[in-house]
């Protein structure tokens, strides 16, 4: 499997990955993590962008007629290099398959403190490792940078799914606030 990404107006991923589909794609989605968020006095669980803007394109075949990406309302740019044929390669690659396997839905995650290192332990992560950049308890979410195509990244997790680098055995699964 061929995986290829795009990084798009954010309003439009979902419409591109329909597009990419009806142009030949397998399978393209802009991954979507479900998080808690406070509505009526009580957390509920929403879907919201992973990686606003990352639109993963699947192909069985190498795709190598590029037009399939022009002209499209809301494509900024492809992700890749054009010498590789914008295929996602090395940790890109892992990570696309990861989503790939997950159907572009993520599970939450954790995190414990703002600036702290930390390593996402969902496996669709992989151990990436990131820093806490802000924290919202009432939602039980922090907001994670990492970096991704080469770009700083960063979206909310939950804080039960991230663990913190430098943590002893007995400290493994506690959250310090």
């Amino acid at each position: 499997m061929y995986a290829y990404c795009v990084f798009c107006i954010t309003q439009r991923c979902r419409v591109i990955a329909q597009l990419m589909e009806i142009r030949g794609a397998d399978r393209a989605f802009s991954p979507q993590i479900i998080r808690k968020q406070r509505k009526q006095g009580e957390n509920v669980k929403k879907q919201f962008d992973l990686l606003p803007g990352y639109v993963f394109i699947y192909s069985k075949e190498r795709m190598t007629d590029y037009r399939q990406f022009f002209g499209i309302d809301g494509v900024i740019r492809r992700v890749g290099k054009q010498d590789g044929g914008y295929e996602l390669e090395g940790s890109d690659l892992d990570f696309a398959m990861k989503l790939l396997e997950k159907d572009g839905l993520v599970g939450s995650m954790k995190a414990c403190r703002i600036g702290e290192e930390v390593s996402l332990d969902d496996p669709l992560f992989g151990g990436c490792q990131g820093k806490v950049t802000e924290i919202d308890y009432r939602k039980e979410r922090a907001k994670v940078e990492f970096v991704f195509d080469r770009n700083s990244c960063s979206t909310w997790v939950a804080l039960e799914d991230v663990k913190q680098l430098h943590e002893t055995e007995e400290e493994q699964g506690t959250c310090h606030h």
